[in-house]
């Protein structure tokens, strides 16, 4: 590593040991200035008085703040920002944060670096500065071909056998399994991708060397044997509920996402709905109409935010759109209201909005949305919150 590229991890992990995800003003402040300039200028403010920090943002950083698209609201943010990070600035030395990080066996993966998981660029400015992670599978690899399967803590019966089968059906198929390593159905995804011999990552909402909650600590030793425990906060950090609703973004950014069981307010309801929000593709497993554990799951459903999943099958095809529900050219014609139909259709395998869909099937806006209309109009699909989603498959009876 060159002397340049240490001086920036180092700030890189002197901002990852300061705030707390997500923190806007310390993204726009390392993005407009980077890492290095950016902490410095967290190191000086630290060192003066409130209205010497009001000076300095509004002398030296409110210009480029307003420049940005910046208001004066945010020039406050700023000020407040720099009072919220200076007593653990003045305390961190990214030095000692490194070598504990290797104390504890773990290693520090940066933006720059080929192990940063490409899906993370996703995130844009609530994207982590910084990761730990402990364990030999790189995220990068592991991440990129993953689906998170998450749910609640109190599963039923039911749901740790679906998480199981879930977790070691797409282990056997190649798919690295994320989750949270958490009770119930986050554990027991993980140990099904185990039983199967695959990868699974565990993101963690204390450092990787905390194996939090303790009643898993078994497991997750194991998760990190074969696959890696990962933390945006450095070892030694506590796991906070904020904690565990802001790396919940970071299990959203696998390729897909599947629901197991979930309550009208959970934490996994909270994945789900960042994963929407990135355009990944969400699965929920339907449960007992009278179990409350599966509520969440069946709104996800009801409201075209998941689609059902009741197999190892159904969730890689969030993943992998199956061949067989490709037509041959000569089927176009007599099957589809028009070829820009057809295409449409083809990228409906999983939920969509239409600027989504003309990008995936290659139309522009207007074309995509004729094409969405006329296949609504022929019943193969419709459209709920702005997602359009396929209704039956091709050649299915509409009285089916």
């Amino acid at each position: 590593m060159t002397h340049a590229a240490h001086e920036e991890t180092l700030a890189r992990v002197a901002w990852g040991a300061t705030v707390e995800y997500p923190d806007a003003a310390a993204s726009w402040l390392v993005g407009a200035l980077g890492p290095e300039a950016a902490w410095s200028a967290a190191r000086n403010a630290a060192a003066l008085g409130a209205p010497q920090v009001r000076r300095l943002v509004e002398s030296e950083l409110g210009q480029a703040l307003h420049a940005s698209g910046g208001t004066d609201r945010d020039v406050q943010g700023l000020v407040d920002a720099f009072e919220r990070w200076a007593p653990r600035v003045a305390a961190i030395e990214p030095d000692a944060v490194l070598h504990r990080t290797r104390a504890v066996g773990a290693r520090v993966v940066v933006p720059d670096s080929s192990e940063w998981p490409a899906a993370l660029h996703d995130l844009g400015s609530h994207a982590p500065f910084v990761l730990w992670a402990a364990g030999p599978a790189s995220l990068a690899e592991a991440l990129d071909a993953s689906v998170a399967v998450v749910g609640a803590r109190s599963s039923t019966t039911y749901g740790s056998h679906m998480a199981a089968h879930l977790g070691a059906g797409l282990a056997d198929r190649g798919r690295c399994v994320v989750s949270g390593g958490a009770y119930g159905v986050d554990a027991r995804a993980h140990a099904g991708a185990l039983s199967a011999g695959g990868v699974t990552v565990a993101f963690l909402a204390s450092g990787v060397d905390r194996l939090y909650p303790a009643g898993n600590a078994d497991l997750l030793a194991r998760v990190r044997e074969t696959g890696a425990l990962v933390a945006q906060v450095p070892p030694g950090s506590s796991p906070y509920r904020s904690r565990f609703l802001s790396r919940n973004r970071l299990i959203a950014a696998a390729a897909a996402t599947v629901v197991v069981e979930a309550a009208h307010r959970s934490g996994a309801l909270n994945t789900a709905r960042h994963a929407a929000e990135l355009a990944r593709p969400v699965g929920a497993v339907p449960g007992p109409v009278t179990s409350a554990a599966s509520a969440g799951c069946h709104r996800l459903i009801r409201d075209g935010l998941a689609v059902l999943v009741t197999s190892v099958d159904d969730a890689l095809e969030l993943v992998t759109p199956p061949e067989a529900s490709l037509l041959a050219e000569d089927e176009i014609e007599g099957g589809f209201p028009s070829a820009h139909a057809r295409r449409a259709y083809d990228v409906l395998g999983v939920p969509r909005d239409a600027a989504a869909t003309a990008r995936e099937a290659g139309l522009t806006l207007g074309e995509a949305l004729a094409a969405l209309g006329a296949l609504e109009a022929s019943g193969l699909a419709a459209t709920a919150n702005g997602s359009w989603r396929r209704t039956r498959h091709y050649g299915q009876e509409k009285s089916r």
